[in-house]
């Protein structure tokens, strides 16, 4: 008689692994503002860390409402895939130990890839975009910058059109094989302009084409399976809202420019 065949293990999705895996909290992140939770989720044999934000732990803002950062998260990972550039962890919304909250992948960052600096004089060197000036301490200043990296330029891009109210130094998390993801996207989609972030270096310059391209697939996009997305975690008014900023993107064909009605970097920047 002969033996069983083996059947391999099947392949579980992340997606499917954060969405179905048992959640296991392993420590709390206390530097955060809201309740941020490292925790390990496993399903079916396999077991990854992941960040869990219950939406009872979030605190509530003056211009978002109540119990809405996490289903925001999770609608920047959808405009992210939409993309196809892959800037945000994989993200979910689920039930776990302290009720519905946003689960994302947790990204192991890597040293080596400096991305912000402060420098002397009024002009960033070859290689480097210019954000602002900063306080140093006893009267001094020295120019804040970013690198001119493609990929900070595509999420610069991506931050444009969630309408990012949050993009600090400490949200970008550089990772294995020269990838690079944005994290903390809570406060996003307001129907308001409100885009803070480090990432103004390419401001009133042109977009790029490969930029261009991806926005008439993202207009395209919320026209279909996106928007139905969407609109199961954003209101109709903050989906209607990113349309349009799609949309003066393609119009203008540059990166946008600080409005002056609001603080264009965030505080604190890092």
């Amino acid at each position: 008689m002969s033996a069983p065949e083996r059947i391999p293990p099947r392949s579980v999705t992340t997606v499917e692994l954060l969405t179905r895996g048992e959640l296991t909290v392993r420590g709390q992140i206390r530097d955060a503002s809201n309740a941020v939770l490292h925790c390990s989720v496993a399903y079916e044999g396999q077991e990854v860390f992941c960040v869990y934000k219950p939406v009872r732990g979030e605190r509530p803002l003056w211009d978002f409402p109540d119990g809405t950062l996490a289903q925001r998260e999770v609608a920047a990972y959808e405009v992210s895939e939409a993309t196809g550039w892959g800037l945000v962890p994989h993200t979910v919304l689920r039930d776990g130990p302290f009720g519905e909250g946003m689960c994302q992948l947790w990204i192991e960052g890597v040293a080596g890839s400096e991305l912000l600096a402060l420098v002397d004089g009024e002009e960033p060197e070859p290689g480097w975009k210019a954000i602002g000036l900063a306080e140093v301490g006893e009267g001094k200043t020295a120019l804040l910058v970013h690198a001119d990296d493609e990929r900070l330029r595509r999420l610069a891009v991506l931050d444009a059109v969630i309408n990012n109210a949050d993009r600090k130094g400490g949200h970008l998390l550089p990772a294995e094989g020269g990838r690079l993801y944005g994290i903390d996207h809570g406060v996003t989609f307001n129907t308001e302009n409100k885009l803070r972030t480090l990432l103004w270096g390419w401001a009133g310059e042109p977009l790029t084409g490969e930029a261009v391209e991806v926005l008439k697939g993202l207009k395209e996009a919320l026209s279909g399976g996106l928007g139905t997305r969407l609109t199961a975690l954003i209101t109709p008014a903050e989906v209607d809202a990113t349309r349009a900023r799609v949309d003066a993107l393609l119009d203008s064909g540059t990166h946008p420019e600080p409005s002056g009605e609001w603080p264009a970097i965030p505080w604190p920047p890092v």
